[in-house]
């Protein structure tokens, strides 16, 4: 008889050959972005097709920086990664750790290829990242001074917290000297001893942006000793310096509501656990009162008294239960009685003698049951339900067969 297996031994082979194939273990892949769908997790699932056919693809949220782009349907990519199977479903399916734009300009290539570099060097390794202080007292800002960006990070921080001090370092974002001025401002902020330094400018081509893909500024952010945040571009841009820096935020407002507690929220905690304080108190209390209470009763349930009324009760429960027992076996016994009446009564000779039978004995009281015990002139003692007649054989009639022989 052929083996038989279950489906996940039949997947888990199969997974086993693409796992042992080397060429499905580093592949890169052309096609068009279909059905992109960006999971709350942080993964990315999406298909890649051809004229020919179509490849199930995810990215999980631990490879999202091989994605530099807000990838969406229709975007000309290749993806490089793995092909496995997925043991639950049985499908197999291609796990992209990076993705890039086909045909992407020279900019863009150079971008990648100092990303890859970068990387290689532990330069965005999680250990090396610095935590932001929860309460920041002075915050230095490297951006443009005319720029939306550092309207924004002043407009939010203040409002967050009133008392909080700002140093700003009016740098270059874009064109020639930039680079250089970014490095300078994040080096003199960090020597002045603020506590958090965001680094960022608005929105912008990757031209726009270039800046903060130098590697001059990706080092300086790496050797700063203090905490620093990018907030390079929107949402959707991505730098070397997001990478680099401590923490990313995808606008210079989200890097300002990253960096700066909430006073007000400290106020209202403050609020709240007087008011967690004085409920807890409460609460103890009651639960105090209801103990006492508890053992109060559990005393008086103790009590001579309450047990003698206790004992009297179960032995007045006892008696009706007797008395209710024997009432059920004395009616149990008499209704057997009227039956073994009634079942006497049917056997009973007098009760055969009322319905017109007799009891036919000779002069010696011996019951007579056949003709052949009686002869001519016997004396016969017959029996009926009222009374005796005594009477004599004058003639015996022997029935037998069906006739009557005189």
């Amino acid at each position: 008889m052929n083996n038989v297996y279950s489906v996940g031994q039949v997947n888990a082979y199969i997974k086993n050959m693409f796992t042992q194939d080397f060429m499905l273990k580093c592949i890169s892949v052309k096609g068009e972005v279909s059905n992109c769908k960006y999971h709350t997790s942080g993964h990315i699932y999406f298909s890649l097709k051809d004229e020919t056919g179509t490849v199930n693809c995810v990215m999980f949220a631990g490879q999202r920086r091989g994605l530099a782009f807000a990838m969406k349907n229709g975007d000309k990519v290749v993806v490089h990664g793995s092909v496995s199977v997925y043991e639950r479903d049985g499908r197999y399916q291609l796990y992209a750790r990076e993705i890039s734009l086909e045909g992407a300009g020279l900019l863009y290539e150079k971008y990648l290829a100092l990303k890859q570099e970068l990387e290689e060097m532990g330069m965005f390794a999680p250990e090396y990242k610095q935590p932001i202080p929860r309460f920041v007292r002075t915050l230095g800002v490297v951006t443009a001074p005319t720029g939306a960006a550092i309207q924004d990070i002043r407009n939010i921080s203040y409002r967050r917290n009133p008392y909080l001090q700002i140093v700003l370092y009016p740098a270059l974002v874009q064109g020639e000297g930039a680079v250089r001025s970014i490095v300078k401002g994040i080096q003199m902020l960090d020597a002045s001893g603020v506590d958090v330094i965001i680094v960022g400018r608005g929105g912008g081509s990757i031209e726009d942006l270039w800046a903060f893909n130098e590697e001059e500024v990706a080092r300086a952010i790496f050797n700063c000793k203090t905490p620093v945040i990018s907030a390079v571009g929107h949402q959707t841009d991505t730098t070397i310096a997001d990478f680099v820096a401590d923490l990313r935020a995808p606008t210079p407002s989200a890097a300002a509501e990253l960096a700066v507690y909430d006073y007000r929220s400290v106020l209202e905690c403050f609020r709240e656990y007087e008011t967690r304080f004085g409920r807890g108190l409460e609460r103890h209390l009651l639960l105090t009162k209801s103990r006492l209470r508890q053992y109060q009763t559990k005393l008086s349930y103790l009590g001579p008294e309450n047990q003698i009324r206790e004992k009297r009760q179960f032995l007045a429960q006892m008696q009706e239960q007797m008395e209710s027992v024997m009432n059920r076996r004395i009616s149990d016994s008499r209704h057997r009685l009227e039956l073994s009446i009634e079942r006497m009564k049917g056997l009973s000779p007098l009760d055969k003698l009322k319905q017109g039978y007799s009891y036919v004995s000779d002069e010696n009281g011996k019951n007579i049951t056949s003709s052949d015990q009686v002869k001519a002139g016997k004396l016969l003692s017959i029996q009926l339900a009222d009374g005796e007649i005594l009477a004599r054989a004058e003639k015996i009639r022997k029935v037998n067969r069906g006739k009557i022989d005189g």
